[in-house]
């Protein structure tokens, strides 16, 4: 009440004072754009990983061995990992920090990967998957909220939707070098943005509202004038951090009980629902045994593969995508049209691709970001996030008993 009175008794000088303000820290400067570099890193491996299971299916199952059901739980493994991160990541990133719980993550994915890239039997390649989706369930949280946190209010859309073009970024490289190299290279390879990341993080400074909210004022401030520039003034958005924080400072630290009271109703409902319509969707599905959709189909895996790439909208366009998948597949049975059926088939995955890319892939996370107070910030992004998980678990675990039992039903699901 009291800043809506100074507010409305501002003199019109003042206000167009706070106008400049407010311009001089949405300007876009080079420490914002590496900061954002180096945590959009962790978004890359987060792709990586999505994209790995999908090239190297062919080569894994015939060189150890593994039967449907071993592989789709090294496929499906990632999730599982991913949900204990994910239900762990709020209280990680509010306890040491966005820059260190990213740091932590990466820990995990390394060693990840290094075990797969060793493994020769089936329990160390569901252990290395298992910690790089560890990983990756942090990350899901703790990247788009740090980057949220780090840029201005005009700026802070755009910025937030580099998470996700990252991830089908590292999708898309992994696809493409997967349809030409070897699993284990494969395997080392995605642990270059995790070195990345780790030498970055170093350099980049710490998420200032966490700084505010931890007490650590000197260092708050430090860190906002590096991330807008030496020269830009400050002091309106860091009295609007300040006076925000001191707001919350009665506030006890929210607990996913605490979620479940009325005035968290909305935002909990919006944020559960846009993350069980983006897994139950399907497209961990596709994601993650691609080339496996292309080769039943009668397409070439490489061929598909690459096409994925090329592609990586809307809700309707995966509808669509999905229907162009199933019908093909019930083509098949008729043989004057089995041969054109096939492309039905890869046209469908490229444009389910494309539109969850563009559409349902990252606007929910950008939500997220946004809905929740900053009190309960913590809890909720992590329940909101093993829901996200959980949902690509049952998909990623399924989808390959599934396209045995009844390719075109599963696609029209």
């Amino acid at each position: 009440m009291r800043g809506e009175i100074d507010e409305a008794n501002l003199a019109p000088e003042t206000s167009l004072i706070n106008k400049e303000n407010q311009d001089s820290s949405a300007t876009i400067t080079t420490t914002l754009l590496l900061t954002t570099f180096v945590a959009v890193s962790g978004s890359f491996v987060f792709g990586s990983a999505i994209g790995y299971s999908s090239p190297v299916q062919s080569d894994l199952t015939k060189e150890l061995n593994l039967s449907v059901a071993e592989y789709s739980l090294f496929g499906s493994i990632l999730t599982i990992g991913a949900m204990i991160g994910a239900a762990m990541s709020g209280r990680i990133a509010d306890m040491i920090g966005r820059r260190a719980t990213m740091g932590f993550s990466e820990m995990f994915c390394i060693l990840g990967w290094l075990a797969i890239y060793l493994s020769k039997v089936a329990i160390w390649l569901d252990v290395g998957r298992f910690l790089v989706g560890y990983g990756m369930g942090v990350f899901s949280f703790v990247v788009p909220v740090y980057i949220a946190e780090i840029t201005p209010k005009g700026l802070r859309g755009g910025f937030t939707t580099v998470h996700q073009l990252l991830i089908c970024l590292g999708v898309s490289v992994t696809y493409l070098l997967g349809s030409f190299i070897g699993w284990r290279i494969l395997a080392l390879i995605g642990m270059i943005p995790c070195v990345v990341q780790m030498m970055g993080l170093f350099v980049i400074p710490e998420s200032p509202r966490w700084l505010a909210k931890v007490g650590k004022w000197e260092e708050f401030e430090i860190a906002l004038q590096r991330l807008r520039g030496e020269s830009a003034d400050i002091s309106y958005e860091s009295n609007e951090i300040k006076d925000y924080t001191r707001r919350l400072t009665d506030l006890s630290e929210g607990s996913i009980v605490d979620l479940f009271q009325p005035q968290y109703a909305k935002s909990l409902v919006v944020g559960v629902g846009l993350m069980v319509l983006q897994q139950f969707g399907g497209v961990n599905g596709i994601a993650f045994y691609a080339s496996s959709i292309f080769e039943s189909a009668g397409v070439s895996s490489k061929i598909g593969m690459i096409a994925m790439v090329v592609v990586q909208i809307s809700a309707t366009g995966t509808c669509i995508g999905c229907f162009l998948v199933g019908l093909s597949f019930s083509l098949q049975f008729v043989k004057q049209l089995s041969g054109d059926a096939s492309y039905l088939a890869l046209t469908g995955v490229l444009v389910y691709t494309g539109s969850f890319s563009l559409g349902m892939g990252g606007i929910p996370w950008v939500i997220m970001s946004e809905i929740f107070p900053i009190d309960i910030k913590g809890s909720a992004g992590s329940l909101v996030t093993v829901v996200s998980w959980v949902g690509s678990w049952i998909i990623s675990f399924t989808f390959n008993f599934l396209m045995n039992w009844n390719p075109a039903g599963i696609k029209f699901v």
